[in-house]
């Protein structure tokens, strides 16, 4: 065998190898990804995103981020379950203005009840806020109230009245998690998230 053909079958070798560890390295991301961001409560969610019209990469986003899929969650500010609904929101939303089902507080433990609340309400802000997601997050995260004043606040808004600034750490963080996550399950499940909220 030549020297020529050698060093062929050597980069090719190298090539293929290259290749198989790009590929396995790429395997091993993914799986680690896919076990990081689960589409635990798979139907309930699909059906919360049917009934509100909330893309259900946003609600697993929330869930992942709210409480890392822990049902039993329960936040130092008093939030609770899957989607870290405050007991009090809760009520406003359970009551006659909204779904009129008049639930216990302690239903939001129920990932059922968590989520299909945490979906209409995020559905409720997505509307409230203008048909903006982001916003719709920013306001589940710090509260309707602090955003509208954001919003007519000169500091934090660009000239067309869009927020350019987010005053709150907690939420500039909290924000940033979110959209990474929704980016994340988009990437890792494409075309299985089939639902997309209409705007109008």
């Amino acid at each position: 065998m030549n020297t020529t053909l050698k060093r062929t079958l050597i980069i090719l070798l190298i090539v293929a190898i290259s290749l198989g560890v790009g590929f396995t390295a790429d395997l091993i991301w993914d799986n680690i990804d896919r076990r990081l961001h689960p589409r635990s409560y798979e139907e309930i969610i699909a059906d919360a995103s049917r009934e509100f019209d909330v893309p259900e990469e946003i609600i697993y986003a929330t869930i992942k981020v709210e409480s890392g899929f822990d049902p039993e969650a329960v936040s130092s500010a008093g939030a609770v379950g899957l989607m870290q609904m405050m007991p009090d929101t809760f009520e406003e939303l359970t009551g006659v203005y909204h779904l009129n089902e008049n639930l216990p507080t302690s239903a939001l433990k129920d990932p059922e009840v968590s989520i299909r609340y945490g979906t209409y309400y995020l559905s409720y802000l997505f509307r409230y806020f203008d048909y903006n997601w982001e916003y719709a997050s920013i306001a589940y995260n710090a509260g309707m109230g602090r955003l509208t004043q954001w919003l007519r606040d000169p500091a934090y808004t660009d000239e067309e009245g869009n927020l350019k600034k987010i005053p709150y750490p907690e939420t500039k963080s909290y924000i940033k998690k979110i959209n990474q996550a929704i980016d994340t399950y988009r990437d890792l499940y494409g075309e299985d998230i089939l639902n997309t909220a209409k705007t109008p």
